[in-house]
């Protein structure tokens, strides 16, 4: 039986996971996650691929969300009170309504010397509002073990070392499915309590270069390798991009149910 290996969070676009054995789940994924994001002096997010120290801050939602402690390698850590209302800052971050609300100066300060590079931490304005707009097609972000096997087995076979799993960031990690790349056939199903839909395939870009816990760019793999086998018109493609079709908890353990294919 197909079951939950593993749950991960991303408070902060670009910066490292929280793992927890229960996350609640509504129509745009897992509570918190991607809440807030790191954007330039122009507005626009900054990701890994132009600063991959990132990866290396750790972040922990505190008091239900009205707090967080940032920390980093030889930057300490700073705990902020989250500023949940207030003025948009116009900012370029998919999915916002083009605007965030910025968390002050202390965050900024703490968060671009952490990463070397000059960033606002922004948060989305209204994440109900969004959900009201319609589904939303890349909630979730599912892979499963056997995938992640057969693309080391490939690595492997170059003389090249495999890559663990943190490299594509999923928030549910699926164990069970004995042939690779079952996620992405999977038109529906349940996990837990929560229904979920296919959204779209999972392209990959340079974040997969980026070694999450030193927040170094090592490369090439796995998009060398990727490249061989699994092309799609816009990149290459690697696990599941899905919707919430019905709200609830998944848990580590739970059982996985396919009730439809693609």
């Amino acid at each position: 039986m197909p079951t939950v290996h593993a749950l991960t969070s991303y408070p902060i676009k670009g910066c490292a996971g929280v793992v927890v054995d229960r996350a609640e789940v509504g129509p745009t994924g897992l509570v918190h996650d991607r809440l807030f994001a790191p954007v330039g002096p122009s507005g626009s997010t900054v990701w890994q691929g132009e600063a991959p120290r990132l990866a290396a801050v750790r972040v922990r939602v505190l008091h239900d969300g009205a707090k967080l402690a940032l920390s980093a390698p030889g930057a300490g850590e700073l705990v902020l009170d989250v500023i949940a209302d207030g003025p948009g800052r116009p900012v370029d971050v998919e999915k916002w309504p083009g605007s965030g609300i910025d968390q002050g100066d202390e965050a900024a300060e703490w968060l671009s010397e952490a990463i070397g590079t000059p960033v606002r931490l922004v948060r989305e304005p209204s994440r109900e509002s969004r959900a009201r707009a319609g589904l939303d097609l890349t909630a979730l972000h599912v892979l499963s073990l056997s995938t992640l096997d057969h693309l080391n087995e490939r690595i492997a076979r170059r003389g090249a070392e495999p890559v663990p799993m943190d490299r594509f960031r999923p928030n549910v990690v699926i164990t069970g499915w004995p042939e690779p790349h079952t996620e992405d056939r999977v038109g529906r199903m349940t996990v837990g309590g929560v229904g979920i839909g296919f959204g779209e395939l999972a392209i990959r870009c340079a974040v997969t270069l980026v070694d999450q816990p030193t927040g170094v760019r090592v490369g090439p793999e796995p998009l060398r390798t990727l490249a061989d086998y699994r092309r799609a018109p816009d990149g290459v493609s690697f696990g599941l991009k899905a919707s919430v079709l019905t709200p609830g908890h998944i848990a580590v353990g739970d059982e996985v149910t396919v009730t439809e294919w693609r």
